[in-house]
């Protein structure tokens, strides 16, 4: 049990009042890289949202990193969120802060306070997404490629079990999309670190193939049944 990271079973999902998604049951497996694909309204946002903790589960059980979903407060999100990263299309970097603030802001958010550790963390996941001697710049003196990568080591800096990208390369050209793939791919293997990629791009799916959950009619549908293999 201690390798499923994402486990919800009967769940239904709902925006205010609205059925978006019913009778959704999936795992997520430490290590394991899946893509969440789906038509614009199908449902994928609100999926995310419900294992980040910004949408209460209110029918069915669900398990993320070991804390219950049904049960989430405001004492426990903040606990829940330091074992998740979350990269988001279009970056949400502080845009008057260097590379290095914006890492420091997360780490003082989540309550690191030593300057050497912080330090020797920042430079650790820069070097990670291949941004070293790059902590000084402004977002705007990076390429679009380079701002997702700073967001990925964002993401990375408490060592998270389970990473949420939702549409991470929708910016992006294709050969930064595929590098960008390549990166996370990576960093699951590295860190046997969950990786649930929300997507609609078919292309990258088809060049970085790995399992497919598919949100369709209002419920979830696995598409190919099979882990990433390297």
């Amino acid at each position: 049990m201690e390798n499923i990271i994402v486990n919800i079973r009967n769940a239904s999902i709902y925006q205010d009042k609205s059925l978006v998604l019913e009778k959704i049951n999936f795992k997520l497996y430490r290590g394991e890289f899946t893509y969440l694909i789906g038509k614009t309204g199908s449902g994928k946002s609100s999926l995310l949202k419900t294992i980040y903790g910004a949408l209460p589960l209110k029918e069915g059980k669900g398990e993320v990193v070991g804390f219950d979903l049904t049960s989430l407060n405001r004492r426990k999100l903040p606990k829940l969120r330091r074992k998740l990263g979350i990269v988001f299309q279009d970056f949400n970097l502080l845009s008057d802060r260097s590379a290095y603030d914006n890492l420091r802001f997360v780490l003082r958010a989540t309550d690191w306070y030593s300057r050497k550790e912080m330090k020797a963390r920042m430079e650790e996941v820069l070097r990670e997404v291949a941004l070293s001697g790059k902590g000084d710049k402004m977002p705007h003196e990076l390429s679009g490629g380079e701002q997702q990568r700073l967001v990925i080591a964002r993401a990375l800096l408490n060592k998270p079990q389970l990473i949420i990208a939702d549409e991470p390369t929708g910016n992006l050209d294709p050969e930064t999309s595929d590098e960008i793939l390549a990166l996370l791919r990576r960093l699951a293997k590295n860190h046997n670190t969950a990786i649930l990629f929300a997507t609609h791009d078919y292309r990258v799916i088809e060049r970085f193939p790995a399992r497919v959950i598919r949100c369709r009619n209002k419920t979830l549908v696995v598409e190919e049944d099979y882990r990433v293999t390297y």
